[in-house]
């Protein structure tokens, strides 16, 4: 699939839908020749990535949009288009939630209150979870 050469205006584009924020000088204010953004992931890694001022139209070569994409976005050139095309941040993002999931402050009760291990945890659902609490609740046990 042939794809229009980047641009700096499709990365700060790319930026502006995942989510990406200014990051200021020390001084507070924004630099004049690159600008800097920056993205915390859910899985807890920061991503910076450097756009030249002003992010026009002028385009990227080959070894550099390469390092961008590769070190700095971290995503493949089909998740950066699909991006810019939908207007929906990559799928990186987005992390599914476990429609069973134990809430946290439960499975902390229960491994700490009621006294199960990790794997009886592991082993539960959200509602025999639910259910185990509730038990503890109303007997004490």
């Amino acid at each position: 699939m042939s794809r229009p050469a980047p641009t700096r205006q499709d990365h700060l584009r790319f930026c502006e839908i995942e989510g990406w924020r200014v990051v200021r000088a020390s001084t507070g204010r924004r630099s004049t020749h690159h600008e800097t953004y920056e993205i915390e992931l859910l899985d807890g890694r920061i991503l910076r990535t450097r756009i030249s001022r002003p992010p026009d139209r002028t385009g990227y070569g080959a070894a550099l949009w390469s390092h961008i994409l590769r070190d700095q976005l971290q995503v493949s050139p089909e998740e950066f288009w699909h991006c810019l095309r939908t207007s929906g941040p990559p799928a990186r993002s987005a992390a599914p939630t476990p429609q069973d999931a134990i809430p946290t402050d439960l499975a902390y009760l229960l491994k700490h209150r009621v006294g199960l291990t990790d794997e009886q945890l592991a082993a539960m659902t959200r509602q025999t979870a639910i259910e185990r609490a509730q038990q503890y609740w109303t007997t004490g046990r």
